[in-house]
């Protein structure tokens, strides 16, 4: 089994900032591409970053320039970085972890189950 553990959600305000994490753990011959989703109520879910296994990293538009996603392949881990919070930034964050299984090297994608972030205005 792959466990994706996210942590470091809470309460904002505007303008402060955040860190999240996402750990990994188990069942895990390598990690591929790692990213950050994000679901705000009543809406759909969205990309935020995205990191591949050499470490190129993409952003959405509404992240680009405040927030930073970064991994450490050492730990199975990966951060967010996110400043200059908003509002509209008030979303649970879910970790999404593409990798290959130990034994039978077949890829899955896992998900965590979510850290929310709250910006009050």
């Amino acid at each position: 089994q792959v466990q994706v553990v996210e942590s470091g959600g809470g309460l904002m305000q505007t303008g402060g900032s955040l860190r999240l994490s996402c750990a990994v753990s188990g069942d895990i011959f390598r990690v591929n591409t790692m990213a950050w989703f994000r679901q705000a109520p009543g809406k759909r879910r969205e990309l935020v970053a995205l990191i591949d296994y050499n470490h190129t990293t993409n952003y959405s538009d509404s992240a680009k320039g405040r927030f930073s996603n970064w991994r450490v392949d050492a730990e199975r881990s990966m951060y967010l970085q996110l400043n200059s919070l908003k509002y509209e930034d008030t979303a649970v964050y879910y970790c999404n972890v593409g990798m290959y299984h130990q034994l039978t090297h077949k890829y899955d994608e896992v998900w965590g189950q979510g850290t929310l972030v709250a910006v009050s205005s």
